[in-house]
């Protein structure tokens, strides 16, 4: 059903007066903020509208009212007024030093919580899955340290249990085998061409790739990691620490990480500014919480994500914007490290 003019005035006073003080919000005060020239009771009918079709709720303790998720995600896709922030300021605090991705990325990290006043995040860039070298090296009867070089050089190194004792030439003939015909592709299409080949290899050797390719790929999957800044600014946000059970889902979110990286890693694919507000999203762990997130780029390709953690009743319009401009600065600064 589609709101009225009147409706989404009042809907957009009550969000933005619910953000700025948390109480709820009754129909005298929207009078009084929404700058129309209703009656009451003319506008108790409009929120009652508002209530049945799950845009605000009734707290038992209170007449007024407040924001739903749906009231949330609709104030933030149609009636929000985005604020103009100073890229240059931003740009400025961010001390953005040159040739050093890791400390831009903590930069980045904490500008977004030190502007937000909530928790700042950045995904590290993704690692490619493709190895540039492989080789095998005995450590003892049936332990066998495999070592991966990826494409820029870095090194991974992981340890293999063998149910065979290989000798250092068998070692040498597997990776060799490896670099000559996979070198350069992921693993996951070592482990496709794997399988037709493997039939005209000993089946020991065999078994060897296997195991290196299903190391490997854990290996280099395992890298991608993130930054978090400010996590303690959530503790003193009520809404999100107001009882002993929200404080833990609020610690787990930040010791597994496991669930935040798959909600930025599903804002990459989407493109610009995504909001993911609990009690609507799956993917965020607590009803209270919302994300706002924004993938950035390096040399024109997306590689990661970057937000703000904090609660659903959070000033969007000066966060949405503090993401978007540190998202483009981030990858400006990457572009050219």
């Amino acid at each position: 059903m589609q709101l009225d003019n009147r409706a989404q005035t009042l809907l957009k006073a009550l969000v933005e007066r619910y953000i700025a003080d948390g109480q709820p919000v009754g129909s005298r005060a929207l009078s009084k903020i929404s700058g129309l020239d209703l009656s009451p009771a003319t506008i108790r009918n409009i929120m009652a509208d508002l209530e049945e079709m799950g845009y605000v709720a009734s707290p038992h303790t209170s007449a007024g009212r407040i924001p739903t998720p749906r009231g949330y995600r609709l104030f933030v896709d149609t009636l929000l007024t985005v604020q103009q922030i100073d890229e240059n300021a931003v740009e400025a605090g961010m001390r953005l030093p040159a040739h050093q991705p890791q400390k831009v990325i903590a930069n980045a990290a904490q500008m977004l919580s030190s502007l937000s006043q909530f928790a700042g995040v950045v995904q590290s860039p993704r690692r490619e899955s493709a190895f540039q070298q492989i080789e095998f090296l005995r450590l003892s009867e049936k332990r066998i340290l495999l070592v991966i070089v990826d494409p820029r050089g870095d090194v991974q190194n992981r340890l293999l249990l063998t149910d065979v004792d290989y000798t250092p030439a068998q070692l040498i003939q597997s990776a060799n085998y490896l670099n000559q015909h996979f070198a350069g592709l992921s693993f996951d299409q070592v482990r496709g061409r794997l399988t037709g080949e493997l039939r005209q290899l000993r089946d020991d050797m065999g078994r060897l790739m296997q195991a290196a390719v299903e190391a490997g790929s854990e290996a280099l999957a395992e890298t991608d990691d993130m930054v978090i800044a400010g996590e303690r600014n959530l503790l003193s946000v009520a809404d999100l620490s107001s009882n002993m059970t929200s404080l833990r889902q609020l610690f787990e979110m930040f010791e597994q990480k496991t669930g935040l990286m798959q909600l930025l890693d599903v804002s990459s694919k989407a493109g610009g500014v995504q909001i993911f507000i609990g009690g609507e999203s799956k993917l965020v762990p607590m009803d209270e919480m919302s994300v706002v997130t924004a993938p950035y780029e390096v040399n024109g390709k997306i590689v990661g994500t970057l937000g703000v953690i904090g609660p659903t009743r959070m000033a969007y319009e000066r966060v949405i914007p503090i993401v978007d401009i540190t998202a483009k600065l981030l990858s400006n600064a990457l572009s050219h490290s």
